[in-house]
C-alpha cells in the first residue's frame, strides 16, 4: 500500500529486454531497499530484484507494460514512493499500485502559483472519478478540481510541480492512472447486487 506522497525521483540507468523489461533505477534510497520490496513507480508497484550503490532493479512483465504509460526508458525520471509501513502517517490517500488505465494530458492552465490540468479519462473509468474525490497520476495523489464526461481537472501546487515528475509533463503526455480505491469497491459491490 502506498500514499500518493512522492518520496524522491529517481531516473532509469539500464533498460534491457530479457524476456520482460529489467530496469535499473537510481534514487536517493536505494541503498535502504531489501530485496521483495514494493516501490511505486510512477504510481505502478514493482519488487525491488536487485540493488547496487545508489541503484535497485525492478522487471516489468507484458501485462505491466501493456497497462502502464510509455515512460520506461533509459534516461526517464519517475516518481517513486516506497511503501506503508505499519504506524506510518497516512497523507494522501490509500493507493495499491495497481495501475487502472492511462490518461491523455490535454492541457496545461495556471492559475494564481498553481497548474490546472485537464487529462481525458478512458471512458470505462471515467465514471469512478468525482469532484472532491482523489486520484492518482504518475503516483501523485491529487484532489480532483471537476470532472465533465471523460473531462478531469486536477490542480498541481507549486511544491508538487517542482518535487514530481508532473512539472515536466506536455499536452498529449499519458499519465498513469489510479482511480480511488473506495469507488472501485463500491461499483463491485453495487454491480453484484444486481
Amino acid at each position: 500500500m502506498f500514499t500518493g506522497i512522492i518520496s524522491a525521483i529517481g531516473k532509469i540507468t539500464e533498460a534491457k529486454r530479457q524476456g520482460d523489461l529489467q530496469l535499473a533505477i537510481a534514487c536517493s534510497f536505494a541503498d535502504e531497499l531489501s530485496l521483495g520490496e514494493s516501490v511505486a513507480c510512477n504510481g505502478c508497484c514493482l519488487t525491488v530484484t536487485g540493488k547496487d550503490r545508489g541503484h535497485f532493479t525492478v522487471t516489468l512483465s507484458a501485462e505491466t507494460l501493456s497497462c502502464t504509460a510509455p515512460r520506461w526508458n533509459l534516461g526517464d525520471n519517475i516518481n517513486l514512493e516506497r511503501a506503508l509501513k505499519f504506524g506510518d502517517r497516512l497523507d494522501g490517500h490509500m493507493v495499491s499500485g495497481h495501475v487502472d488505465g492511462i490518461a491523455t494530458l490535454k492541457t496545461i492552465d495556471i492559475s494564481g502559483d498553481s497548474h490546472i490540468l485537464a487529462l481525458d479519462a478512458p471512458a470505462d473509468l471515467a465514471h469512478f472519478i468525482a469532484a472532491k474525490g482523489s486520484v492518482t497520476l504518475d503516483g501523485v495523489s491529487l484532489t480532483v478540481n471537476k470532472v465533465e464526461n471523460t473531462r478531469v481537472w486536477v490542480n498541481i501546487i507549486p511544491h508538487t510541480w517542482q518535487n514530481t515528475t508532473l512539472g515536466s509533463r506536455k499536452s498529449g503526455d499519458a499519465l498513469n492512472l489510479e482511480i480511488d480505491m473506495m469507488a472501485r469497491y463500491t461499483e463491485r459491490l453495487l454491480s453484484t447486487k444486481n
